[in-house]
């Protein structure tokens, strides 16, 4: 169901580059876009929430998931590059999409036990859609985490999460959790920024 965003400007979901995603997402980056204390951190909420057979489901993936090194579960992932997907060593499956000009997943209802969204969230334009979307997808009381930092490309973040700071992006992570009904939506700060890159993840169950 679409949301109406209400108090948020009509450029909200609009960015600096309007061009089409696939020709910035084109080239494979791999590289980790977090550093080794972050991902650590990140590791350790993945470990203590997901079931450890579980079906999950990576969404905005690339070629490193930061999964524990002992997961026994199956991992599909989502991304925008194959090369990038196909270096992915955790990943059983993987699609390409692109979720800002079509935000209705490939796949079934009620068919993952966890969903996760690492450092992503801010290139959505249309968030209502595809929370809706993996709320469809996720089996009831399946845990969502959606991690992110300060770390983003700017041109292709939209514009109201560039507007915002640390708490603002976490507000709105838990607006669009509340909006596709996922319930316990709880914010961890899983690393300050003092030492290392920051590291915010919102959580919600299905």
């Amino acid at each position: 169901m679409e949301r109406n965003y209400a108090g948020l400007p009509p450029d909200a979901f609009e960015k600096v580059d309007p061009a089409n995603d696939d020709l910035f997402y084109a080239e494979p980056r791999l590289v980790r876009h977090i550093d080794d204390a972050a991902v650590a951190a990140l590791t350790r909420l993945y470990a203590a929430m997901l079931p450890e057979r579980g079906v999950i489901l990576d969404v905005m993936s690339a070629c490193v998931s930061h999964l524990p090194p002992d997961f026994t579960g199956r991992v599909v992932g989502h991304g925008m590059n194959a090369d990038e997907l196909a270096a992915n060593p955790q990943l059983d499956d993987f699609f390409v999409q692109n979720l800002n000009r079509e935000p209705a997943l490939p796949l079934d209802n009620a068919t993952f036990d966890a969903a996760l969204c690492c450092v992503g969230v801010q290139y959505l334009t249309q968030p209502d859609r595809v929370f809706d979307e993996l709320a469809r997808v996720l089996r009831p009381g399946a845990p969502m985490i959606v991690s992110f930092s300060n770390r983003c490309f700017p041109t292709k973040a939209v514009t109201v999460w560039r507007a915002l700071d640390a708490r603002g992006h976490t507000e709105l992570v838990a607006y669009y959790l509340h909006g596709a009904g996922f319930r316990q939506i709880t914010p961890h700060v899983l690393r300050d920024g003092l030492d290392s890159d920051p590291l915010i993840a919102v959580t919600g169950y299905r």
